[in-house]
């Protein structure tokens, strides 16, 4: 049975964590918030995965330019200046003694409602603003056994509908690509845009390697990921061909190599598309990816 790619090792401490609402800390089980609060009743909010390494927030920055832009285009104030929050963060994490293996979620709402209704007017109070930060090892899976996907039928929408470049809590499309791909026993699903190119995953990024080339998505309908950003990157700053473009199924099923991006478990390897195994014919050649993995976690060891 597939168990997802967020797969991480069980660890009780978790169990008596201190979670921050509004500033203030409370034990896990205490931790509450509004019936009313807009991200309960409407999914009204924005969101972040942060990962604590060794005592680093590593990326921070790229992770709060994208948490601020996405509540500007929202109309919604998150009431403390960047700085701020990131203290608030590691105060989090300072008071829970974490320093390395740590995944925080970060999440803003705009606050509670003076009843259940979606107009921004009926909010009464300040952004709601809630971190969650457990102690989060991820379980390697190693590159011959791979994660596999299923392509559903729900398709990234046009911006227009819901923009998918912002990254809020409204997740329904993703969940409802995620369910269609565990029901077919695969961990995650591959969803395309509205034109049947490939665009994303419903939980991380996509890259297929044809040959010395990586190619992803042009980013048209998905979010800017911070790690794919950064693999893109890597692959430019070492003179490894990198293309965000359009590509089919077709050009998957029969690619060299594949893999997945995402904030918790890096990049990894993607070994079956539909049930087509994604493999080399030439074993001779050195594994891309690999090279990838190496170069991503020398970028997190620099952070």
């Amino acid at each position: 049975m597939k168990t997802g790619t967020h797969r991480y090792q069980t660890d009780p401490r978790n169990q008596t964590i201190l979670i921050n609402i509004n500033g203030e800390l409370f034990p896990r089980a205490e931790a509450k918030i509004s019936v009313f609060d807009s991200g309960f009743i409407l999914g009204d909010g924005v969101w972040e995965g942060i990962r604590l390494h060794h005592g680093k927030l590593v990326f921070i920055d790229q992770h709060i330019q994208r948490l601020y832009a996405g509540a500007k285009a929202l109309d919604m104030d998150i009431g403390l200046s960047p700085q701020a929050l990131i203290q608030r963060l590691m105060d989090t994490c300072q008071a829970n003694e974490m320093y390395d293996g740590v995944h925080i979620r970060l999440m803003v709402t705009r606050g509670e409602k003076s009843t259940p209704y979606q107009d921004p007017r009926a909010t009464i109070g300040s952004a709601t603003i809630v971190i969650i930060a457990e102690h989060k090892t991820p379980i390697k899976i190693d590159n011959s056994e791979g994660i596999s996907l299923f392509t559903t039928h729900v398709r990234r929408g046009y911006p227009d509908v819901q923009d998918p470049k912002l990254n809020t809590h409204s997740k329904l499309n993703c969940i409802f690509a995620c369910i269609q791909a565990a029901k077919a026993l695969a961990d995650e699903a591959l969803m395309l845009d509205p034109h049947g190119f490939v665009a994303t995953c419903n939980s991380t990024h996509f890259f297929i390697i044809r040959g010395q080339e990586v190619w992803t998505s042009t980013g048209d309908f998905c979010l800017d990921g911070i790690t794919r950003r950064n693999v893109i990157n890597l692959c430019k700053a070492n003179n490894i061909p990198v293309f965000e473009k359009n590509f089919t199924l077709s050009e998957v099923y029969s690619a060299d190599e594949a893999f997945i991006t995402g904030t918790f478990a890096g990049l990894t390897a993607v070994k079956q598309v539909d049930g087509r195994k994604i493999e080399k014919l030439n074993t001779q050649q050195p594994s891309l990816l690999q090279q990838l993995q190496g170069l991503y976690l020398n970028l997190i060891e620099r952070e």
